[in-house]
This record gives structure tokens, C-alpha cells and sequence, in this order.
């Protein structure tokens, strides 16, 4: 019993990335609880295949995913993109012009700015980086959470980073009356 009283007891330290991982998949607070409930089920009922001395974090995450990832392919399908990792796709993306999404979301974006733009970009885009950037896990621990190699998480965050940043333009000229009005000014 030790053991078990150990090893939940630590995992309970993890209930607030938990919880906050889960609200941006579900995107409802009542879901979330459920997801998490779910999780820590299925970590306990499963505690002995986690290896101690490892990210028991990021074993608890990956649990949550697979557990939200399942919930929703019971419910509607598959929720991943299938083209998202299209390289013919990729070939036709353009880079977003201005600064970083980094430099924006340090320099000028509100906490509520973020979290609605994060909202507008599609869900295996924003996993990746909420996990990379809100939970701070490496690119192998991503890689391992998600079910993907870590290229295809690296490819996912920088991807993620850019929508986040086109979001956060589009959120901020929108709120600006007559931004986009259609009138452009005529050249020389």
C-alpha cells in the first residue's frame, strides 16, 4: 500500500497541468474533470508500468491524451488533420511576416488575447505547443505524449507558433474599428 499512497500522492502534483491540459482539449470545464478523473483511473489502475526515475509528468499526460484522443474517436472520429504533416501541403504554406509569435505574445498580447487565439488554431497544432510552451516538455517527451516522432513535433509547434501569431494579428485588426474596411489608400 505504500507504494500506491507514494506514488499518488505525486501524481497529485501534477493535477493542476493536468487540468489545464485537459480544459484546452475539451474546451469545457465539466469535460475536463472528467478527463482528469479518467486519467488518474487509469494511472493508478496502471501504476506499475511506469518506470520511476522517468517523467512522471509527461507518463500522466500521455495517459490524458490517449484517454481524450480515444473519448473522441468513440464520440466523432478521428480529430487529427490528416494533411497536416502533407509535405506537398507544407511546400505551400507561406511563412507569416512580421515578428515572431514569440516576440508578439511577449511584447503585446494579453493573457485573454493568447487564449482566444490559441482557441482559433486547429487542435494538433495547439496541443503541441500548449505542451511544449504552457508545460514545458521536451520534444521527445511531446513526441511521446503525442504518439509521433519528434520531428513531426517540431514541425507541429513551429506551424502552431505561426497560426498563433496570424490568430493574434487577425484578433488585434479586427478590434480596431475600420481596420478592415475595404478602403486602401492609392499610391503616387
Amino acid at each position: 500500500m505504500a507504494r500506491f499512497s507514494g506514488f499518488s500522492d505525486e501524481a497529485l502534483t501534477h493535477l493542476d497541468a493536468l487540468y489545464a491540459t485537459a480544459r484546452r482539449l475539451t474546451r469545457d470545464s465539466a469535460a475536463a474533470e472528467d478527463l482528469v478523473h479518467d486519467t488518474f483511473v487509469k494511472a493508478l489502475a496502471n501504476q506499475r508500468s511506469f518506470r520511476p526515475g522517468t517523467n512522471l509528468r509527461a507518463w500522466l499526460l500521455t495517459i490524458l491524451h490517449n484517454t481524450f484522443l480515444n473519448d473522441v474517436r468513440r464520440r466523432q472520429g478521428s480529430p487529427v488533420d490528416d494533411r497536416a504533416d502533407d509535405p506537398d501541403a507544407a511546400a505551400a504554406r507561406q511563412p507569416a511576416t512580421g515578428p515572431s509569435p514569440e516576440e508578439s505574445l511577449l511584447s503585446e498580447a494579453t493573457a485573454a488575447e493568447v487564449d482566444a487565439a490559441l482557441n482559433d488554431i486547429p487542435d494538433v497544432y495547439r496541443e503541441a505547443v500548449w505542451l511544449r510552451d504552457a508545460q514545458e516538455l521536451t520534444y521527445a517527451e511531446i513526441a511521446g505524449v503525442l504518439g509521433v516522432p519528434a520531428g513531426t513535433v517540431m514541425s507541429r509547434i513551429a506551424r502552431g507558433r505561426r497560426l498563433l501569431h496570424q490568430a493574434l494579428v487577425a484578433r488585434r485588426r479586427d478590434s480596431i474599428p475600420g481596420a478592415d474596411s475595404g478602403v486602401k489608400a492609392k499610391g503616387p
